[in-house]
């Protein structure tokens, strides 16, 4: 697949070959499911807690005697029956994390792109910089390009000034290409390639 190389004011710039081992396989929904859940899973913190019946500070001393007071037989108060006492299969700290294996979370990434690309997606920048850090100046950018959702992806270091520029713009996310993944790929309406992105996602599946 070959697209053209465009600049950050809209100008052509050359043209580049997508590589059919990455970009031109048939998206798998299934895969695509699995590593989203996987991510999302991971990053849930898992805080969430409740007292147990161990945890209240109440004694345990029982309630009344067993007989002869007409009411139902019970122990001490921590118990999750009465008010203030403790909670009945209550959520614990945990962690949601889950195994997903290397290869399968590969092949996702692979098929998220090939995703994009076959639905049009993709728009390869010769760079993404910027002389000045203007949230203006890049909307005003992004706008010639017609992006209103982007994930934009540069090589293993961001220039600093498009990635300030990039903060504020709503619906648009700016990544180094080791920070690429399934989720944020999927999220957001268009793909934003610079060339050295693509260079190290080719040596990266090489």
């Amino acid at each position: 697949m070959e697209l053209k190389i465009v600049s950050l004011d809209g100008k052509a710039a050359g043209s580049v070959e997508l590589p059919d081992a990455i970009f031109g396989l048939e998206p798998r929904s299934d895969i695509l499911h699995r590593c989203v859940r996987w991510q999302l899973a991971k990053r849930q913190r898992g805080t969430h807690d409740v007292k147990n019946r161990s945890e209240i500070n109440r004694t345990g001393k029982k309630m009344y005697r067993q007989k002869g007071t007409g009411s139902a037989r019970h122990g001490p108060a921590r118990v999750n029956l009465f008010r203030g006492g403790g909670r009945s299969f209550g959520p614990t700290p945990r962690s949601h994390a889950t195994g997903l294996p290397k290869k399968v979370r590969a092949l996702a990434l692979k098929h998220a792109l090939s995703a994009k690309a076959r639905d049009g997606g993709i728009i390869v920048l010769d760079k993404a910089s910027l002389k000045d850090a203007k949230t203006g100046t890049l909307r005003h950018n992004f706008a010639k390009l017609g992006l209103t959702s982007a994930l934009s992806i540069d090589g293993a270091q961001l220039e600093a000034n498009f990635a300030v520029a990039a903060r504020n713009i709503p619906d648009s996310d700016v990544l180094p290409v080791q920070g690429m993944n399934v989720y944020d790929i999927l999220r957001r309406q268009m793909l934003v390639l610079t060339k050295s992105a693509l260079e190290a996602l080719e040596a990266r599946f090489k």
